[in-house]
Parts: structure tokens; C-alpha cells; sequence
């Protein structure tokens, strides 16, 4: 039995949509008479028609984090609770709001009913579960242990997305005040400092070198203001295109990681994604080299997914995990030795977990700290530039308050 997304008339001549079951197409617009209702059009929902029809390139991206993890969370309390899998994509078809979310629910649904399993029902969906959400489901499935692995993994996309949201709150009033702080001084520019300044050209006095400063750049933003921005903007879309060369992309992930701030904000960040996720896949019960297949997916910063590529073929040539990542001098020293405490006290799953958890209390805190300097540095730089401007504004007021005495 398929799902059929449909298209009907109700008896008021409203028009209604919705998803049904059914053997065929002719059997689909049967039922929807029966029920009253007018069928307009039946389509058969499958791999093509939930994730790439309709919207092409914004279908294929999948959910986004926070609706993957509510859903995660809700599957795991119906598991939990004595469903069939059968009945908790029912409630969870019924219970979204999105359409494109139920229309993979209910594909995937229609796989499970053909009686495929849950997971490789799931991976005709790659762009909306990733495969680290595939590879625990199977070994869920595989374990009998569906509803323990599930609430893990609810656990594991609650916490990511938590430290994602986190890390971008912090940098929300910083980046806000910058842009308040721009517009404020292009607007001093562009249209007060003319004005003022207009008035010490007709006295004839030699102005300040600070003034004729200020004139310089106030002339200059308003001949060539927008002509700033369109550079701006050309060079930021020239530098999102050379990114896309892989060559390019590596060179500035590295670069990335020696600045002095932002490199360990991405060195913390990556670290404690990898060991949650590869602690999450081996208390699964999942083998380790096929959960490290599955957690370089995670690491975003290409020399650091390159050095975790790196261990796990040592790994797999029967070599030690936490040495292998040692060499690369790019994961935090406190993530290196809990995982060689783990391989050595057999615990690796639990010594990964334990690591995640110390490097995400670190970054909050060291992404909390850093904001807090942020915040008074970028008042003390405005504090500046608005000085700047009136000190040049009054200094001509003050030399002719001196020639009139």
C-alpha cells in the first residue's frame, strides 16, 4: 500500500488537500468519492515526488535542525509508549504542520508497509536524515532497543541544536550593534558633517587637520558611497563563488583556524560535535569504524575532517584512535586524552560522551566570556568614532571663539 497525496473538491466546492493510502490511483480517487469528495488531481508519493518536486532546491535540503529534533523527540515518546511504528507515523503524519515534512513521513510509511524497515525506509531520504540518524535507527532495529536509541538520538539532535543556537545568540547583539554603529556614522557623513562643515569653508580660516580629515572622508562617502557597497557586495559573491573550489575552500578552513579567536571557537566547536556523535553511534552499538564513517560527516572544517579521515584509516589498520588525532595537533588536548582513557579502560563510548559534554561546557563558557568582551570593545570603538567627529566639528568653533577675544 502507496501514499497518495491528493487534490479534491469538498461539498461546498472548497478545495482541500491531503495525503491517503492506497493499492493504486483508481482505488485512491474511489475512496475520496466515498468520502464526499471530488478528486482533482492524485499523485503517488514517493523518493522524487516528497523531496525534489515542488521547490526543487529548498525540498532537497531536508528539515531544518529544530524540526528534526521536535520530531525525533515526539517518535521516541510514541516508541516509548507501546506504538507500532505503523501507528507513530500516523500520529506524527497528523500532528505536523509542514506538508513537505508529511509527505516524507508519509512515503516513508508507505516503505514500511511494503515491509521494508525503518531505516532503509528513512534513507530515500538522504537530504532530510542525515546518516548518523539512519545508521542508530538500523541499529536500533537491529538490537531490539528502537525506543532506547531513539531517545539518544532525540537527546543528540536536542543538544545540537541547542549549542548551535547558543553559539549564534551569542554573536546576534554584536554583529547588531556593528550594523546600528555603520549606519550611524554613514549617516554623520553623508548628511550632518556637510552641513556643519559647509560653514567653516565661507569663514576662510585654515581648519584643523582633524576637520580637513573629516571633510576628506565625508566627500569621499558621498561621491562613492554606493559605489563602496556594490564593491563590497561583488567582492563578498566573487569570494561565496572561489569558495566553492574545494582547493580554495581547504586553504580557507585553515586559515580560519589560526586566527587567535575564531580558530579555537571552530577547533572546539568541531571537536565536541565528532565525540558526541561517535559516543552516541558506539553506545548504540554500532562498530567503530562504521560509526567514524558516519561522524567525519559532522566535522564542517575540511583540515579537521581531513585529520579524522586520516585516523580512521589507521584505525582500521589497528591503530590507536586518540594517537591518530594527536598527530594532527588540531583537536583540543582535553578531548585527545579522554578518548585514549576510554580505549584503554575498554569505555570509549563513555569517555567520548564525557568529552563532548566537558568541551561543550567549555565553549559556552568561553563563548560567553568572549561576547562579554565584545560588547564593551565595539561601545569604546563607536565611543570613538562619534568622538572623532565632533572633536573635528568643534575644534574650528573653538579656534574662532580664540581670534574673536
Amino acid at each position: 500500500m502507496a501514499a497518495f497525496e491528493y487534490q479534491a473538491l469538498d461539498l461546498r466546492g472548497h478545495t482541500v488537500k491531503g495525503v491517503i493510502e492506497g493499492d493504486a490511483e483508481r482505488q485512491v480517487r474511489s475512496l475520496l468519492r466515498d468520502k464526499g469528495l471530488m478528486p482533482l488531481q492524485v499523485d503517488a508519493i514517493g523518493t522524487e515526488t516528497a523531496v525534489s518536486r515542488e521547490g526543487g532546491v529548498r525540498l532537497r535540503r531536508g528539515m531544518s535542525s529544530s524540526e528534526l529534533a521536535l520530531l525525533t523527540r515526539q517518535f521516541a515518546t510514541l516508541i516509548h509508549a507501546g506504538l507500532t511504528i505503523e501507528e507513530c507515523l500516523n500520529t506524527l503524519i497528523e500532528q505536523t504542520e509542514s506538508a513537505r515534512t508529511r509527505k516524507v513521513l508519509a512515503a516513508v510509511r508507505g516503505n514500511v508497509l511494503q515491509g521494508r524497515s525503518l531505516a532503509t525506509s528513512l534513507a530515500d531520504f538522504p537530504h532530510a536524515f542525515p546518516g548518523i540518524y539512519r545508521h542508530m535507527v538500523d541499529a536500533g532495529e537491529q538490537s531490539g532497543r528502537l525506543d532506547e536509541v531513539l531517545e539518544r538520538l532525540a537527546d543528540y539532535t536536542e543538544d545540537r541544536q541547542a549549542l548551535r543556537q547558543k553559539v549564534l545568540l551569542a554573536f546576534i547583539y554584536p554583529a547588531l550593534v556593528s550594523v546600528v554603529a555603520i549606519i550611524i556614522v554613514a549617516f554623520l557623513l553623508v548628511t550632518v558633517v556637510p552641513q556643519v562643515t559647509r560653514v567653516f569653508e565661507n569663514t576662510g580660516q585654515t581648519l584643523p587637520a582633524v576637520t580637513r580629515a573629516l571633510i576628506g572622508t565625508s566627500e569621499l562617502a558621498r561621491a562613492g558611497g554606493i559605489w563602496w557597497l556594490v564593491g563590497l557586495l561583488v567582492l563578498f559573491a566573487a569570494g561565496r563563488m572561489s569558495l566553492r573550489s574545494p582547493n580554495v575552500q581547504r586553504r580557507w578552513h585553515n586559515l580560519m583556524l589560526r586566527f587567535p579567536l575564531f580558530g579555537r571557537l571552530l577547533r572546539g566547536l568541531n571537536a565536541a560535535r565528532f565525540a558526541n556523535t561517535l559516543g552516541i553511534l558506539t553506545a548504540s552499538g554500532i562498530p567503530l569504524l562504521q560509526a567514524m564513517q558516519s561522524a567525519v560527516m559532522v566535522v564542517t572544517n575540511l583540515p579537521m575532517r581531513a585529520a579524522v579521515e586520516d585516523a580512521l584509516r589507521q584505525v582500521r589498520e589497528g591503530g590507536s584512535l586518540a594517537r591518530a588525532l594527536a598527530r594532527a595537533k588540531l583537536f583540543p588536548p582535553l578531548v585527545i586524552n579522554l578518548i585514549a582513557s576510554g580505549e584503554a579502560s575498554g569505555n570509549l563510548d563513555v569517555m567520548l560522551t564525557r568529552a563532548a559534554e566537558a568541551q561543550t561546557r567549555e565553549l559556552e563558557n568561553w563563548v560567553r566570556a568572549l561576547t562579554a568582551l565584545i560588547e564593551p570593545l565595539m561601545i569604546l570603538v563607536m565611543g570613538a568614532i562619534v568622538g572623532f567627529i565632533v572633536i573635528a566639528m568643534l575644534l574650528p568653533i573653538f579656534q574662532m571663539n580664540q581670534l574673536l577675544k
